[in-house]
């Protein structure tokens, strides 16, 4: 997948080769050039953006990794929820993989010497990812949604088969929404420092093409699926409500309900405030094209917000303990075997002796 994006991004940059020293000479950004450590914006991008994605790839590329190899090698049986889940895993571990080339061009002063064919692709690729994510958030949201209001009829809408033609569907239809990232991007000098930056298509002056393309995002890649995993939430705790409950501290429906909840918050808390952030950092630009200074705000925001929402590949995961059985058995004992001394829960059965650890998930 990642060497397919190379091409495309290479085939969509290929254009722009002819013309790339005439680009670089034209409309340098403020954002990128100006880096006067008094500027709030410029101490963001050059130490809390670099900070942010390396506390996120430390953290999120071990969890992201063992999960993984706990679906590919620990999971006998695969379900819809698994197929969506694993798909989710890949994304965000795909995701994490451009890190480190984002994190080298912050902590160098923002500064690019990886060529108009890279910095393209791994902007592309980010751009993929990231609604990847997104989009297997919602199919897991519509998966739980079926298997609850609609138990029966699921088997015969969305079996084996289909699960994996929708996936396939989601990857080809992200990279396709995705192209036009690789088309925006451009590599430009910085009069003053002669520093080569490789643009972010949101912080460009041109927004004739860049302010459609985010909102078209913003709908269809942010704001149906935000209906979606709603609708899907509201009615399928008001199935569970509709249920006996069992009075367990454990209660299955319990736990449904509190995690189709947290799906719902979290999911705007983390994806809302970025889409609006950004929209915002574009759309200023197109009213005052010429007053850089007017931008400054906006571009803090959507920065910010850059740094919070990177914070996903570290939760996903959880996800998957939460809504797989097995995975969570699994997981618990890899973590139980890499780290001897972690506290454990147990609970003694009524046949044997022998104590045996159980999590207590929003107990």
């Amino acid at each position: 997948m990642l060497a397919g994006l190379l091409r495309s991004a290479q085939s969509c940059c290929r254009c722009y080769r002819d013309m790339g020293n005439t680009q670089q000479e034209q409309f340098p950004e403020e954002s990128y050039c100006n880096l006067d450590t008094h500027q709030a914006l410029a101490v963001i991008q050059l130490y809390l953006v670099p900070f942010f994605f390396l506390t996120v790839l430390v953290l999120g590329l071990p969890l992201n990794l063992l999960s993984l190899w706990i679906f590919s090698q620990r999971l006998r049986r695969w379900t819809r929820s698994t197929v969506f889940l694993f798909n989710l895993t890949l994304a965000d571990t795909s995701w994490l993989l451009t890190l480190p080339f984002l994190v080298r061009f912050h902590l160098g002063r923002l500064t690019w010497r990886m060529g108009l064919p890279l910095c393209a692709a791994v902007r592309m690729f980010y751009h993929t990812c990231f609604y990847l994510s997104i989009f297997f958030v919602t199919c897991v949201s519509l998966d739980r949604y079926l298997a609850i209001v609609h138990p029966l009829r699921s088997l015969v809408l969305l079996g084996r088969r289909r699960t994996s033609l929708v996936c396939v569907a989601v990857w080809t239809g992200t990279v396709f929404l995705s192209i036009p990232v690789a088309r925006m991007t451009v590599i430009q000098t910085c009069p003053e420092s002669n520093r080569t930056t490789c643009s972010l298509y949101v912080l460009l002056r041109q927004t004739e093409e860049s302010l459609p393309y985010s909102l078209s995002c913003s709908i269809f890649g942010f704001f149906f699926p935000m209906l979606s995993i709603s609708y899907c939430g509201v009615r399928s705790l008001a199935a569970l409500h509709r249920r006996p409950f069992r009075p367990k501290p454990c209660s299955k429906q319990r736990r449904l309900r509190r995690v189709l909840s947290a799906v719902v918050v979290l999911f705007g808390a983390f994806y809302l405030p970025y889409h609006l952030s950004r929209n915002a950092a574009i759309t200023v630009r197109a009213l005052y094209p010429n007053s850089p200074a007017s931008w400054r705000r906006a571009d803090l925001a959507f920065c910010m917000e850059m740094c919070v929402c990177s914070l996903v590949a570290c939760v996903n995961p959880l996800l998957s303990c939460i809504m797989v059985k097995q995975f969570r058995k699994e997981f618990y004992r890899t973590l139980t075997v890499m780290c001897p001394g972690m506290p454990l829960v147990c609970q003694t059965s009524k046949h044997t002796k022998l104590a045996r650890p159980k999590i207590f998930w929003f107990s």
